[in-house]
């Protein structure tokens, strides 16, 4: 049976028209952020958001995060704190998840049955539009299989996602941060809590805040068997198909000694004078985290689609800025399932 693949549309004001009353009707759109591309349906509405889950293959207890058009809705969906709102008025529209007591109107399912609901609103224009003309909060975690990695085009999307419900999505070009939201626990806002890094450093976080953010415990462990706080929690997360190999450093002169048929991901364009084996790519020019984490998804479903036995991926040393972002999706594509 061929593959139904989804049709992309431009964020024209007929397209958007289109798409909201496609959400309107209870059905899913792909939708595109600064982050990564999201599965969107209507937040209020559960019968609506199980076809996310559907089309994910995403479990039950894997909560969404919903999707605001103006920080001032926040007060629709969630109780809010003083805290919060210096995060907003500093953040958003940007990438920041806060994760706050949730409001009834919003379903358990959206929740994984928590008394907390992640909202935030996204920087992308083309999808705060949609919000604006749906007239109510969207739902949406990252737009392919559960696990997989994530997209960062709409195509990635098309590709991902087809043989689903998903019919349409909304192409607003490449994302241009490249890896998802920073998610805070604020429900408690005198212990903020750090549940993901993202694409919003932690420094500039506890700069607002002017108070230490509590970091997850390495230790701590997650099974697809209990009921996460956030999203992408899960020890194994963001995974190619094609095994994954993380280096703390790989220089130029180890990634030659690899064998030919396994890849390498440098995070800087080398800068020697011999001519590089095939098998080597890097995800910058100058080793920049934001053309690292840009690139970092795309490079990593590319070489998925080839016959690599195996991707060595080299990791940030830094612990500042999008580094931990990095380290932790490259660290969840890499764990055993």
């Amino acid at each position: 049976m061929p593959k139904t693949k989804p049709a992309l549309f431009r964020p024209t004001p007929a397209n958007l028209t289109r798409l909201a009353n496609q959400l309107r009707r209870g059905g899913i759109v792909g939708v595109p952020a600064e982050t990564v591309y999201g599965l969107a349906a209507n937040a209020l509405d559960a019968t609506a958001c199980a076809r996310i889950f559907k089309a994910k293959g995403r479990p039950a207890n894997d909560p969404l995060i919903v999707h605001l058009a103006h920080a001032a809705d926040i007060g629709n969906v969630a109780i809010t704190n003083s805290a919060a709102g210096k995060l907003a008025e500093a953040f958003w529209p940007g990438p920041l998840t806060l994760v706050l007591p949730k409001k009834p109107c919003v379903p358990d399912l959206v929740t994984s049955g928590r008394n907390t609901v992640a909202v935030r609103v996204p920087a992308h224009p083309g999808f705060r539009r949609l919000i604006k003309a749906c007239g109510f909060p969207l739902a949406a975690p990252s737009a392919n299989p559960f696990g997989y990695i994530s997209p960062t085009c709409a195509v990635h999307v098309r590709d991902s996602l087809c043989n689903t419900e998903l019919r349409a999505i909304l192409d607003g070009g490449d994302c241009t941060i490249g890896v998802e939201s920073t998610i805070l626990d604020l429900s408690d806002p005198n212990h903020p809590r750090l549940l993901r890094p993202g694409g919003l450093s932690l420094e500039k976080i506890e700069a607002v805040l002017q108070q230490k953010v509590i970091k997850p415990k390495t230790s701590a462990k997650l099974t697809l068997n209990s009921a996460a706080l956030a999203p992408g929690m899960l020890p194994q997360h963001y995974s190619p198909h094609t095994p994954v190999r993380l280096h703390p450093t790989l220089s130029p002169k180890r990634a030659q000694q690899i064998p030919a048929n396994e890849a390498i991901v440098l995070l800087c364009r080398p800068r020697e004078k011999t001519p590089l084996k095939p098998n080597i790519f890097w995800l910058s020019e100058a080793g920049q985290l934001a053309s690292i984490a840009r690139n970092l998804f795309s490079k990593l479903r590319e070489l998925d689609k080839g016959t690599w036995l195996k991707i060595h991926v080299e990791l940030p040393s830094s612990n500042e800025g999008l580094a931990p972002a990095i380290r932790d999706r490259l660290t969840r594509a890499a764990a055993k399932g």
